[in-house]
């Protein structure tokens, strides 16, 4: 939430409802996603906070927010996906208000038990009723691409290839059966 003096404050760390509460309610294997409303002028998270996420088993940290301590959450080795840093606390932007709960982040609503995936390239949400979609077309998307690659290295034409035209679409249902 926006910043409120009399909430966000330091002695607020320790209290049960806080990002330290939360980061230890964190189960293993799980990505953290922060809703900071796009806040850039405080971080969301330092170095302590992420190393102790990196030691729970948390498998990435993503955030529309920015982060503190860059060396030091680098260090860390979790996977980070924010908008930058910044080096004023949270507490001087963000109100934290609770965890486990529906948020918006990037201008996406993410859920409780969403599927998140991440990767050098940023990170996105699915949403649990469209895992097992999602998972069929984007193996049959990569089995697509990865023929178009093999047909542009022989020096084909990305005309009629990407995306395909008819005579594309056969070739590439020729190869797949070729590969079974």
């Amino acid at each position: 939430m926006p910043v409120r003096e009399d909430l966000a404050t330091p002695e607020s760390w320790g209290k049960p409802i806080s990002t330290r509460a939360a980061i230890e309610a964190m189960p293993e294997g799980c990505i953290a996603v922060a809703d900071a409303m796009g806040v850039t002028t405080a971080g969301i998270f330092g170095d302590i906070l992420v190393m102790r996420m990196a030691k729970r088993g948390v498998t990435a940290l993503v955030t529309d927010g920015v982060i503190r301590d860059k060396a030091g959450v680098l260090a860390t080795g979790l996977p980070v996906y924010c908008q930058g840093t910044a080096a004023p606390a949270s507490v001087n932007g963000l109100t934290f208000v609770g965890w486990n709960e529906p948020i918006a982040c990037g201008g996406c609503a993410i859920f409780p038990g969403d599927v998140i995936v991440a990767d050098d390239d940023g990170a996105v949400v699915i949403p649990q009723d469209l895992v097992d979609f999602v998972a069929t077309e984007g193996e049959e998307h990569e089995r697509y691409e990865t023929w178009v690659v093999s047909e542009v290295e022989k020096g084909v034409k990305l005309p009629g290839l990407y995306p395909p035209n008819d005579e594309a679409k056969a070739r590439y249902e020729t190869w797949k059966k070729s590969r079974r």
